[in-house]
């Protein structure tokens, strides 16, 4: 493909996504990682996009762009599941069980249908979902499951006054936190300041934080600031995260783990 096409082929995916990563453009133009970052770096040049860690946005954008849930559950699927395949085994017959809104946190849910017997905590129209509708049969525990209400978002969250003021009265064994993103100075990030909000009463409520957040969500940051990163008790993510962002997750985490 010439290069001109293949420009353009990128601006088209930032302006349908608003935020693309380097890998799955690569895999669609059929070319190397390097031509790609290459290219990228060729219209952030000209004005016409924004590169971040990874990928490319369209300028100024990426702090309060909420991509809808459908879109993000069809991304990184086998590296979500290696994350919540590692998050299920911290969970125990009896626990009250926290769950943030997010694709990764739902692939969890899916993990955890079945048993052990829990209390599930969750402000996820599409967990608390997951958990009604599991097919009954002899492997599975019967969860209960409480639901924060609120108002919806394009991530199928329940967020604002009611959900946070219903979360101040709750204690949680283990939260599993999903997020927009991580940084070193911004923490985990959102791009929605009422999901901040909840998601801020969820780790006040929980004894243990759990965040789980696959490598893409380094280096981005939302408009608002869930937690610092020492505010999470363990963070799990993927190999494909790279080493700086391990060894600075490692100095202010209290374990990282990679799933894989």
């Amino acid at each position: 493909m010439l290069a001109a096409a293949r420009h353009q082929a990128i601006l088209d995916a930032v302006q349908r996504e608003r935020v693309v990563r380097v890998s799955d453009l690569a895999q669609q133009l059929g070319v190397s990682l390097m031509t790609v970052r290459r290219d990228i770096e060729l219209l952030e040049e000209g004005g016409r996009l924004e590169r971040i860690h990874g990928g490319a946005k369209l300028p100024g954008d990426v702090s309060t762009h909420e991509p809808g849930f459908e879109l993000k559950s069809t991304q990184l699927t086998a590296e979500k599941r290696a994350i919540a395949l590692a998050a299920a085994g911290l969970v125990h017959e009896g626990m009250a069980v926290g769950f943030s809104a997010g694709t990764t946190t739902w692939a969890l849910a899916k993990e955890l249908v079945k048993g052990p017997r829990i209390t599930v905590v969750t402000n996820s129209v599409r967990i608390a979902d997951l958990f009604h509708h599991a097919s009954p049969g002899p492997a599975r525990y019967a969860s209960t499951v409480i639901l924060i209400g609120g108002e919806r978002t394009p991530s199928d969250a329940l967020v604002g006054p009611i959900a946070t003021g219903a979360l101040k009265q709750l204690h949680l064994d283990v939260l599993f936190l999903g997020v927009h993103g991580m940084d070193a100075d911004a923490g985990f990030t959102t791009p929605n300041l009422l999901e901040a909000e909840t998601d801020r009463a969820f780790v006040a409520a929980a004894r243990k934080v759990v965040v789980l957040a696959d490598h893409t969500k380094w280096g981005l940051q939302g408009i608002s600031t869930i937690a610092a990163l020492d505010d999470a008790d363990e963070v799990i993510s993927d190999a494909g995260l790279g080493a700086d962002a391990q060894r600075i997750l490692g100095e202010r985490v209290g374990k990282v783990r990679i799933a894989g």
